[in-house]
């Protein structure tokens, strides 16, 4: 594996990669497994098929406590957090004074308080960004004695149900806690590959036990970050720090369904005035869209996009290969006059320039588990 950079941390479950013989990478600050023998195409096959187990710890796991969190929370996202229902989740982001997006984020509300699941790269500066509006009667605790598991593919939540009885009739977004393993588990049915599955939060002590447990399971493979970005990629959803960033905002990134109806009224987080006035107005000039190359040539982040007269209309934030698609896939944002879904365009992809054409997405069917009405 080569020289181990020290400055790099390590999740609980380090010593499990090391086992399983995961090729560690660095990775916002830690060292994580990119793939394991089974290799990024069977990893993510195995998904689409099975049961996949991924190491998430390196995300920051965040509990706000006091009266009315909920209500000091929507000053700083523009989701709506305050009508949301005990034990649910909802995906929302801090967003900026000029608009821009500062993370995105998984938020729960819990029967006593917020638990909030922030993005690895973005922590520390969301952790600062909360403590410096936090009101002196909110308490803001990071959970660094916890490990983070993603348990997905379309058999995972019958896998979890062995363990914690019940967890197969949970709502998609919804939240519990439960016993594995003797150890306190607090499991979301939620999760970033487009397939059914839970998040699990445990103990740093007891994670190697748990994820043994569940990895003993026949269903159940270890799978490294290499599919799980080649997973996320044909679901459509966004890796922060490339297709969202403080220079997107939620309309230009297409993710005007984050933004609660309420909060598209009443306004009063960051950056509302310029964010629903781009709603209202559809003032904004360009679009994420979903990118389907011809040919069997990916393209990656960074690609420039161009029109038939060779103008640049916008660049690949995301691109690669799609397994369960049988082709390339990638996202990218691109002039609005060049966004609707079939639009051809071309892809500069070294010296040549390749056809391509505007795609709705997810490229491949998300699989959200949703009890019937």
């Amino acid at each position: 594996m080569g020289a181990v950079n020290n400055d790099l941390l390590k999740t609980p479950l380090y010593s499990l990669h090391e086992e399983l013989d995961g090729k560690m990478v660095p990775f916002a600050g830690y060292l994580m497994p990119v793939q394991y023998p089974l290799g990024v195409m069977g990893e993510h096959n195995h998904t689409r098929e099975k049961a996949g187990l991924f190491d998430v710890s390196h995300m920051g796991q965040v509990v706000i406590k006091g009266n009315n969190a909920d209500k000091w929370l929507e000053t700083l996202v523009p989701g709506n957090i305050i009508d949301l229902k005990p034990n649910r989740i909802r995906y929302s982001m801090f967003t900026s004074e000029d608009g821009g997006i500062l993370d995105d984020l998984m938020i729960t509300k819990r029967e006593n308080d917020i638990f909030m699941v922030v993005n690895a790269a973005c922590k520390e500066q969301d952790i600062a960004h909360m403590r410096s509006n936090l009101p002196d009667h909110l308490e803001l605790a990071e959970l660094n004695n916890r490990a983070l598991v993603a348990l997905q593919g379309p058999m995972a939540a019958e896998v979890l149900a062995r363990f914690a009885s019940g967890a197969d009739e949970m709502d998609f977004m919804s939240y519990a806690e439960v016993e594995i393993c003797g150890a306190t588990c607090l499991i979301s049915r939620s999760g970033y590959t487009g397939e059914d599955g839970h998040e699990i939060s445990i103990p740093a002590q007891k994670a190697i036990e748990v994820c043994k447990a569940l990895l003993s399971e026949q269903e159940v493979e270890a799978i490294g970050l290499g599919a799980r970005d080649s997973l996320r990629l044909e679901a459509g959803l966004c890796l922060y720090g490339h297709d969202i960033t403080e220079d997107t905002t939620p309309v230009e990134s297409a993710l005007i369904w984050s933004i609660g109806k309420r909060r598209r009224e009443e306004g009063g987080f960051p950056g509302a005035q310029i964010i629903l006035e781009q709603i209202s107005n559809g003032t904004i000039t360009r679009k994420r869209v979903g990118i389907i190359p011809s040919g069997r040539v990916p393209a990656r982040e960074g690609t420039e996009i161009l029109d038939s007269a060779d103008n640049v209309i916008g660049v690949i934030t995301s691109g690669g290969f799609g397994p369960t698609f049988g082709g390339p896939v990638a996202m990218g944002y691109v002039d609005i006059k060049n966004s609707e879904n079939g639009t051809d365009v071309f892809l500069k992809v070294r010296k040549n320039k390749l056809e391509a054409k505007v795609s709705a997405t997810p490229f491949v069917p998300q699989r959200y588990y949703r009890k019937q009405k």
